[in-house]
């Protein structure tokens, strides 16, 4: 009873958060999607559905098989990416996957972020790496998706957009806003000249202070 109560209750977190999302303007339309780690599977958001419709009884559940019970709405296309994440990273609660305009954008140059940014310690290393493309929906994305995520928390997606993982739903989305914030600030620095990169010294320095920040 417990587990059911739990798993209602994000649910009704994660649509929240989605809309959340949506007003910060980098999740248009029907584009990206959200998920979290439930007892025997992960709950998805569902294929072609704005945020704005959405409702708790909508997301998907999937085993870690990709298999989900009767009567459910289609999980997003790019659910095989959400359960191939789960499985690599134990430790992974929450996974968004966005279209957001500036991750895009580089998604697009297929230029990974660089340490020009402290901040971009947050994904795991002194790079936030652009995956090799693939067509969306597909393992071989999958596939890419994990190869660029071996040791980080997020990537890129060439000529696709972004996704990152968290410890939590909540991790995952305060994540993805901050890689959409290193990738704004790093289109505009371009648009001046080459930013300088802080060595990988530096950059495990404050991978290390980071560990310390807060209640952690």
């Amino acid at each position: 009873m417990k587990e059911v109560l739990r798993e209602r209750g994000l649910r009704v977190h994660l649509v929240s958060l989605a809309r959340h999302l949506v007003a910060l303007g980098v999740s248009p339309g029907t584009s990206g999607n959200i998920s979290a780690r439930v007892d025997g599977g992960f709950i998805v958001t569902p294929s072609g559905m704005t945020y704005a419709s959405l409702h708790p009884d909508d997301l998907v559940f999937l085993g870690p098989d990709g298999e989900g019970g009767g009567g459910q709405r289609e999980p997003s296309t790019e659910w095989r990416m959400h359960r191939d994440i789960y499985a690599r990273f134990p430790e992974a609660g929450g996974i968004v996957h966005l279209h957001s305009p500036f991750a895009t954008t580089l998604a697009c140059l297929r230029r990974p972020i660089p340490a020009f940014h402290y901040e971009v310690a947050l994904a795991g290393g002194d790079d936030i790496p652009c995956a090799d493309y693939a067509t969306f929906g597909t393992q071989e994305l999958s596939d890419q998706a994990l190869g660029a995520l071996q040791s980080r928390r997020a990537c890129l997606l060439a000529n696709h957009g972004a996704i990152m993982w968290g410890e939590t739903l909540d991790d995952a989305v305060l994540l993805a806003e901050r890689v959409e914030f290193l990738a704004r600030v790093y289109w505009q620095a371009l648009q001046v000249g080459e930013p300088q990169v802080l060595n990988t010294a530096e950059m495990d320095h404050v991978a290390a202070k980071f560990s310390r920040y807060g209640n952690k």
